[in-house]
């Protein structure tokens, strides 16, 4: 049996002489790739998208952009900004509240004075909070386009940068203190937020 199989091979595959082209020609090749890769209109009927929870719908190119407008940096630092006002004016409220300026305890106080120290502590804290939202979020959306990662360390270079910069107002030390400390925060939070 193993024979017959052996003379029957031998019989259909012929030895390759040095005469015979054993490579395609370039023509040959082109047709080849046209086969597999097909036509160079693409129809959105043939697009295939994995099936998840709820009905498959393909974006539009207006979603698109609005995606990509959102995706952008310039986007997440202003919303961040936005964000970081709603959030510092949020505690400076609540602060300014349960914090009175001690100055003013000795004498009695109009509302309007008390109405204005509100306002002065409120927007004081906002302000801060809208810049370190800010420049934080510009900073680690530049680290992840640049790393092409999404990851821990994005976070806690943006801290290290951001409390750095914050903190070099007030000196070389202060900015150093500043920068290790924001990127261990930065790194907390981003480990639990990761983790729930």
């Amino acid at each position: 049996m193993l024979n017959m199989y052996s003379n029957h091979l031998n019989t259909t595959i012929s030895p390759i002489t040095k005469k015979e082209r054993i490579f395609l020609t370039d023509v040959e090749l082109d047709e080849i790739a046209m086969f597999l890769v097909g036509n160079q209109q693409h129809f959105r009927e043939n697009i295939i998208i994995p099936r998840m929870i709820g009905p498959v719908q393909i974006k539009t190119n207006e979603e698109k952009q609005i995606e990509r407008v959102m995706e952008s940096c310039a986007f997440k630092s202003i919303m961040s900004c936005v964000l970081g006002y709603g959030l510092g004016a949020a505690i400076g409220l609540f602060s300014s509240s349960v914090n009175p300026n001690v100055a003013s305890i000795e004498k009695q106080q109009s509302a309007r004075e008390i109405l204005r120290e509100m306002k002065t502590t409120t927007l004081g804290y906002a302000k801060n909070f809208a810049v370190v939202g800010c420049i934080f979020s510009a900073i680690e959306c530049t680290i992840e386009s640049y790393r092409g990662k999404t990851d821990w360390k994005n976070g806690t270079y943006a801290g290290g940068l951001t409390g750095g910069l914050i903190g070099l107002r007030a000196g070389i030390k202060a900015g150093l203190i500043g920068a290790a400390g924001f990127a261990t925060f930065s790194t907390i939070i981003d480990y639990y937020m990761h983790r729930s």
